[in-house]
């Protein structure tokens, strides 16, 4: 683990140009922020199930002082399993999408108002099951040159969530928490904690590789 301050966008988009996107570190290095419950479901990838697909971009960019940052979004309050949860924007295939990758960058415009023509994308990560909607995730990573002007769509976000991704990546704000499930069960889940929000299941998974390959990739002399 590297020891991390506030990084620069230079220094963390140039380490993730030179990732290896083709060995990733895949479903153990998710596994290590699964609820233990769920990590059977996880490993089966959905066999059986016909889950649906879909997709989720980790945008990195600039911040106002040039250090490098993501967003997440809050989920509205509805009667369902993701209910209020933190993720990254996306959503499931639509019909007419050529790819995973449109998936990605039309829900990202759709969720938050980033055009598709301002992400450089430089990788898909591992695939994820996601037992309780039955989902299977495609995450992708993209770049974005400077600092965005979101424009959330107030029926699939009720907030965004701006983070300096140095947060992350030192390894700081891993721990654990207690979360209610959807259908009421109590468990102890690994997580991430950025502010007062909690960030665990399928995002943290998602998180986790991303940091692993991110690591593999970064290499600074201080």
């Amino acid at each position: 683990m590297h020891s991390y301050d506030k990084l620069a966008f230079d220094e963390v988009s140039a380490a993730l140009r030179r990732a290896d996107f083709i060995t990733l570190p895949g479903q153990p290095v998710q596994l290590t922020m699964a609820p233990d419950i769920r990590k059977d479901q996880i490993r089966g990838m959905g066999k059986g199930h016909e889950p649906v697909k879909s997709s989720v971009m980790i945008l990195i960019y600039p911040g106002v002082e040039g250090s490098a940052k993501s967003v997440f979004i809050q989920r509205p309050k509805y009667d369902g399993v993701h209910s209020g949860q933190i993720s990254f924007p996306g959503g499931r295939l639509d019909p007419d999408d050529e790819d995973m990758m449109q998936t990605a960058l039309r829900e990202t415009h759709e969720e938050i108002g980033i055009s598709p023509d301002q992400v450089e994308v430089i990788g898909q990560l591992s695939e994820l099951y996601i037992p309780p909607s039955n989902h299977l995730v495609s995450p992708f990573a993209g770049l974005l040159s400077k600092m965005p002007v979101f424009c959330p769509d107030p029926i699939e976000v009720a907030c965004i969530i701006e983070v300096e991704l140095g947060d992350f990546l030192s390894g700081n704000n891993k721990t654990e928490s207690i979360i209610k499930l959807a259908d009421g069960e109590i468990v102890n889940t690994p997580c991430y904690k950025t502010g007062e929000h909690i960030i665990w299941g399928a995002t943290a998974m998602i998180l986790a590789e991303f940091i692993s390959l991110f690591n593999s990739a970064f290499r600074v002399v201080r």
